[in-house]
């Protein structure tokens, strides 16, 4: 390497190194004062420089036949168990996510109704429009649903005990994939310390680490931790070998991105056009052009169709939570030595990956997101689209995983090659003890997930319990009132019995100042009980069941508020669960409308 690119090279480094400690020190209490400015004009020049760099070094290198090695057997046996175990693992990882009430709801609809929803089917018979911010192009859930009518099993165990586990296998091999192909050497290596952070770096509702086995059977979580490894490791081929059966896998992993999930015409524009860029900058422009052509016609013809054609628009309200830079990296980066290992990822890590092609479109990718991390940037992008609500999820971009991998393949000007395994395994290890001290690991009770002793639905399971029991109840027509957690569970369990509430965050879709909110949102305070001073009238109580026409009102035994008011208004107890324990709470108590 000449003189001027190892100073360059230097500097580069210390300015990726000075912006990873500042942004994994901001917002902890020895960091308070530090300004998100630092961290984000550090890793600007410091992307920038590796922009540069690894533009320099494509000019200057010769390719290589291959561009990279095949695996060998036991890399690939390696994989295979890895991802073997962790199918198995998902099994048992049960995570009680909100979302699920639409997502795994959806496909609970089209098993037993035997139709793919295109409006509303939570809070309406598939007669209210359907919700802005979710059109109708992610298909995932309809896959599930289909699979299990199929199969004549339910749709949640379709997607819990089947779907789940092959989807955590792709995940798997997709990371090791785009490892093998990015990492110079120590490839196995930069794997298990990929695989290590996404189990062990959890917690957060934003970190990578929930989005794999915890919530793989979401169609997000899917594309941020298979489809953005696979787009990044076919745009690495086509860009090396020019086959055009890398375009046609390019073009077919955008479909799957966007059946998966609509943020994915979000993300891709951003990861395809970082990786464009640097295409550009070296020349290869019909390269760009034709990938850039064959990526995205499918997500922005999709969101053409849906926002004009089909006349989706963006919810009131969806739009009233806005993310800055500063908040969006510590969701996805986390803080502290996390934070610090993630930000030497994002501003040095391009530097370590394979020279050529793979260190040329991860400096693109750095550069996207780093320019994306400029305070004020997101903002002006939310004003501009209306998608702030999402904003938080450019971080996504990356293949961050990956990249945090490749901190281990780091290469010592020695020629003792024992010294130089030697470090990387130091690296290694000292990453991923860092990872388990001071991170927290995807099976953790903090990270919102419950280990179970046997494969089972990701629901509580006495929510389970008493959903299910409802179900088989002789109940009158109309809606049901419930604890809301139940009321939540209830769509995942059957689409048969209608609810006054799936969930409140929903709600926005149709003006929380209307009626329609108002008297879901005081119907579930009274049938979740509370302090006496919260407690909704019996007259708007009575008004309010009168309007929705409720059949059924199921409560805790220990709310005896909503037990005597409701038998006041005319239901009548009909059906009593005992709790778990006897003589404890958790007893429900039905009451149905005379």
């Amino acid at each position: 390497m000449p003189v001027a690119q190892r100073l360059a090279t230097a500097v580069v480094l210390l300015f990726g190194v000075a912006a990873a400690v500042t942004a994994g020190l901001a917002g902890t209490p020895a960091g308070e004062n530090i300004s998100w400015w630092w961290p984000a004009s550090t890793g600007a020049v410091a992307a920038v420089g590796m922009a540069v760099l690894t533009v320099w070094t494509w000019r200057r290198v010769p390719p290589s036949r291959p561009s990279a090695p095949a695996p060998n057997a036991w890399q690939a046996l390696y994989a295979l168990l890895i991802s073997g175990v962790a199918a198995a693992a998902s099994l048992y990882i049960a995570r009680n996510t909100p979302d699920d009430v639409y997502y795994v709801g959806r496909s609970v609809w089209v098993a037993e109704r035997d139709i793919v929803p295109l409006n509303d089917f939570l809070f309406s018979e598939n007669v209210l429009p359907a919700m802005a911010s979710l059109p109708p192009t992610a298909s995932i859930e309809v896959l599930a649903g289909a699979l299990g009518r199929f199969l004549d099993m339910h749709a949640s165990s379709a997607t819990w005990f089947l779907l789940l586990p092959v989807m955590a296998v792709l995940a798997v091999l997709a990371l090791w994939r785009v490892v093998h192909r990015w990492a110079p050497r120590r490839p196995v290596l930069a794997f298990t310390v990929a695989a290590a952070f996404l189990a062990l770096v959890a917690g957060s509702d934003a970190a990578l680490g929930t989005f794999h086995l915890p919530r793989l059977y979401e169609g997000k979580g899917m594309f941020v931790s298979a489809v953005v490894p696979l787009m990044w490791y076919y745009l690495t081929r086509w860009f090396d070998d020019g086959r055009k059966r890398h375009l046609v896998l390019i073009f077919a992993l955008s479909v799957t991105a966007i059946g998966l999930t609509t943020t994915a015409a979000i993300i891709l524009p951003m990861l395809v056009g970082g990786a464009a860029l640097m295409m550009l900058l070296v020349g290869r422009w019909k390269s760009a052009l034709l990938v850039g052509v064959v990526a995205l016609a499918y997500p922005v013809g999709s969101v053409v169709l849906t926002q004009i054609v089909l006349g989706q628009g963006t919810a009131d309200g969806a739009d009233a939570v806005a993310y800055d830079a500063a908040y969006t990296y510590r969701r996805t980066f986390e803080i502290g030595i996390v934070g610090v290992i993630g930000g030497l990822a994002l501003w040095c890590g391009p530097l370590l990956a394979r020279r050529r092609t793979a260190g040329l479109l991860a400096a693109g990718g750095a550069l996207t997101l780093s320019v994306l991390m400029v305070p004020g940037v997101l903002e002006w992008l939310g004003s501009l689209t209306g998608i702030s609500v999402v904003l938080w999820r450019v971080p996504w971009l990356l293949a961050l995983p990956a990249l945090i991998g490749l901190l281990c393949t780091v290469w010592l000007p020695t020629r003792f090659r024992s010294v130089r395994a030697l470090v990387g395994v130091v690296l290694a290890g000292s990453m991923i003890a860092s990872f388990a001290v001071y991170a927290t690991p995807m099976w953790s009770e903090r990270s919102w997930v419950e280990m179970r002793d046997r494969p089972s639905w990701k629901i509580p399971e006495r929510r389970q319990v008493i959903a299910e029991w409802i179900v088989t109840l002789d109940r009158p027509d109309g809606f049901l009132l419930a604890p809301a957690t139940i009321m939540r569970a209830m769509p995942m369990v059957t689409s048969q019995v209608r609810v006054v509430l799936p969930r409140d965050f929903y709600l926005v879709e149709y003006d929380l100042e209307s009626q329609f909110a108002k008297d879901r949102l005081l119907l579930t305070r009274f049938s979740d009980g509370g302090p006496a001073e919260g407690r909704p009238t019996r007259d708007e109580v009575a008004e309010a069941l009168e309007r929705l026409d409720v059949g059924t009102i199921c409560v805790y035994n220990g709310n005896r508020f909503a037990r005597r008011t409701a038998a006041r208004l005319g239901y009548a107890e009909f059906a009593e669960l005992p709790p778990p324990v006897p003589d404890q709470p958790g007893g429900v108590t039905c009451l149905r409308r005379n």
